[in-house]
């Protein structure tokens, strides 16, 4: 019962775009504001996160006349409330499970039981770069700021890092400790954190990702309701930088409007400036409404619209003869997917037409119960949601190749992506859709 009720709110909320989330205000400081936790203090409110390398701390608990007593202090440059972004829709399609307890992990991630349904990873000829040996390496991190990820399934167990992951939402971390008591809080109750990571990276036993090998931090920001506020994404960030991420993906695209939620822009930015000063490259899928990104005036799309992340738009197959192909026009621009040379930076698969990118459903999902029954089901999702993550685990790859450079690996997927649509940069495509054998050569 209570399963249904959870499920069902999550369908209410799906409807909402951008909310406030109770009296938590977000608050970018300037200068060394050594005595901003007592003046908080002082107003009637309480400091409950703060990130000095950013000058971004979270208060709560503060009346409407002490955050404007707040705002006058120096050492504050912005504050803002506590936005809930709700996660893009994505199109689902089936599930499927097999019994699969006599195959064990290999390099060879094509003899993974689903591959021959996933057309995504034959667009981007990345069988071809693993028979090169070209299949990841646990050395190279990448954070997924998302719904968790389900670790016990059988397409990631062992690929997740739980000494580095993190959940930052206390409501879902209770939601945890009912239904799956000793579990880590990052496992995903929703599936689509679970679907992202391992088209990253996975085991390659039931559905193949682009790697098999890299490590994978769970960042949980987003709730089983769908919901993420921005606290939670901030927070997750930091955590991603400051524990050794060499990449973030981000399959949270959305827009708000800029004059409607003043402020929020100089908090992303902060953020993804101080990620590009780290290092750490943040991979961001560029949102589900099929809006022209150049000619959207007041709009802001997150994340796409700051020069520091790596924005992604999604293909797909325009029809199939079956599950498992033939596939007619591969690379055909989804009909959701926001578009737009100024934007856009690569494009990758994400599903088109009713045809899905597959890869593992959470074993602890409260949306999907039938995925709970075996570790090994997998489920086909569409949205550019789907399409990051392969950018994700080819710039996982790239790492290995120009180290830590976020530039670099920018220059690398673009530079080896190959050119379609309009010559240069196309307002689908960017400068290409992803090839992961031209990138590794």
């Amino acid at each position: 019962m209570k399963t249904a009720i959870i499920i069902g709110t999550l369908l209410l909320a799906a409807t909402a775009n951008i909310a406030e989330a109770g009296e938590r205000h977000l608050v970018l400081l300037k200068g060394s504001a050594k005595n901003f936790n007592t003046s908080v203090a002082t107003l009637g409110g309480e400091v409950v996160y703060r990130h000095d390398a950013t000058g971004f701390a979270v208060v709560e608990g503060l009346s409407d006349d002490g955050l404007s007593q707040l705002s006058l202090l120096n050492s504050v440059d912005e504050i803002a409330p506590n936005f809930t972004f709700n996660l893009p829709d994505t199109m689902m399609g089936s599930t499927s499970s097999v019994e699969l307890q006599a195959i064990e992990n290999n390099d060879n991630p094509s003899n993974a039981f689903f591959f021959p349904r996933q057309w995504n990873l034959q667009a981007i000829q990345v069988a071809d770069a693993w028979a090169l040996g070209r299949t990841g390496s646990a050395a190279v991190t990448v954070a997924v700021l998302d719904t968790g990820i389900a670790y016990t399934h059988i397409d990631l167990d062992g690929l997740v890092d739980l000494d580095r992951s993190a959940s930052f939402l206390p409501q879902d971390d209770e939601l945890v400790n009912l239904y799956f008591p000793g579990m880590h809080p990052i496992t995903d109750l929703h599936y689509h954190g679970t679907h992202v990571a391992s088209t990253i990276s996975s085991n390659a036993i039931a559905a193949a990702g682009v790697t098999s090998h890299t490590t994978l931090m769970g960042v949980k920001v987003c709730s089983v309701y769908g919901g993420c506020p921005g606290d939670a994404i901030f927070m997750g960030l930091a955590h991603a930088i400051d524990n050794g991420a060499d990449i973030i993906n981000m399959s949270l695209g959305g827009t708000f409007s800029k004059s409607e939620f003043q402020g929020y822009v100089g908090f992303l930015n902060k953020f993804f400036n101080y990620a590009r000063a780290q290092g750490v490259t943040v991979v961001v899928s560029a949102g589900n409404s099929a809006i022209d990104m150049d000619h959207d005036g007041n709009g802001y799309k997150t994340y796409c619209s700051t020069p520091s992340t790596v924005c992604v738009s999604a293909t797909g197959p325009e029809s199939s003869e079956s599950i498992n192909g033939p596939w007619l026009n591969i690379d055909s621009p989804a009909t959701y997917t926001n578009y737009g040379r100024s934007a856009i930076n690569v494009a990758a698969p994400g599903g088109n037409n009713g045809i899905s990118v597959f890869a593992a459903c959470s074993n602890t999902s409260l949306v999907i119960p039938v995925c709970r029954t075996a570790s090994s089901f997998i489920v086909g999702l569409s949205g550019t949601s789907m399409a990051a993550p392969h950018v994700s685990g080819l710039a996982a790859m790239m790492v290995e190749d120009v180290g830590r450079s976020p530039a670099k690996i920018k220059a690398a997927l673009e530079k080896s992506a190959d050119d379609l649509g309009q010559a240069g940069t196309d307002p689908f495509y960017g400068k290409g859709r992803i090839n992961a054998l031209n990138a590794v050569q």
